[in-house]
C-alpha cells in the first residue's frame, strides 16, 4: 500500500519513518539480457547462463548491480505518491553497496525510509534509505 501525501509539508511527520515496502519485482534472465544490452555490459556472469552454471560461484547468472539500482525509481513511485509534486529529479546517491548477488529468476522489492526533509531555494530535497531485499535471501 502505498503512503499518498498532498503535499510536501505533509512528509514533515514522517521524516525518521518507513513508507513502505515496493511490490516484488522479478529479475529475469530477459531484463538481464536487455539491460546488458543498454549499458554494453555483457559479462557472462550476467548473459551466460550455461557458463555461469559450471563456472560462476553462484551457479547462475545473476543481474548486474546497477540493474538492481535501476529499479529505484519504479520501486518509490510504488511507495510514495506526491499528489502536488510538480517536477521530481533524481539528485544522486550518497552510499550505495551490493552486498549479495540477485541471481536470475529471483524476487527483489525495496523498503524505503524517509531519511530527511530539506528545504532548498524554493524546493525541497528528500533524503531515502532504500534496502533491496532479495525474496527468501539473508542479505540485502
Amino acid at each position: 500500500m502505498s503512503t499518498v501525501v498532498d503535499t510536501l509539508e505533509d512528509l514533515e511527520p514522517l521524516v525518521g519513518n518507513s513508507l513502505g515496502a515496493s511490490s516484488w519485482v522479478e529479475i529475469t534472465q530477459e531484463r538481464i539480457n536487455t539491460f546488458a544490452d543498454a549499458t554494453d555490459d555483457h559479462q557472462w556472469i550476467h548473459v551466460d547462463p550455461d557458463r555461469s552454471a559450471r563456472e560462476s560461484p553462484f551457479g547462475t547468472t545473476v543481474a548486474h548491480g546497477f540493474l538492481t539500482l535501476s529499479l529505484l525509481p519504479s520501486m518509490l513511485a510504488d511507495v510514495l505518491v506526491m499528489v502536488d509534486a510538480k517536477l521530481v529529479v533524481n539528485y544522486g546517491l550518497n552510499k550505495v553497496r551490493f552486498p549479495a548477488p540477485v541471481p536470475a529468476g529471483s524476487r527483489v522489492r525495496g523498503s524505503i525510509v524517509l531519511a530527511a526533509l530539506d528545504e532548498e531555494a524554493g524546493s525541497s530535497q528528500l533524503t531515502l534509505a532504500v534496502t533491496v531485499e532479495r525474496e527468501g535471501g539473508t542479505k540485502p
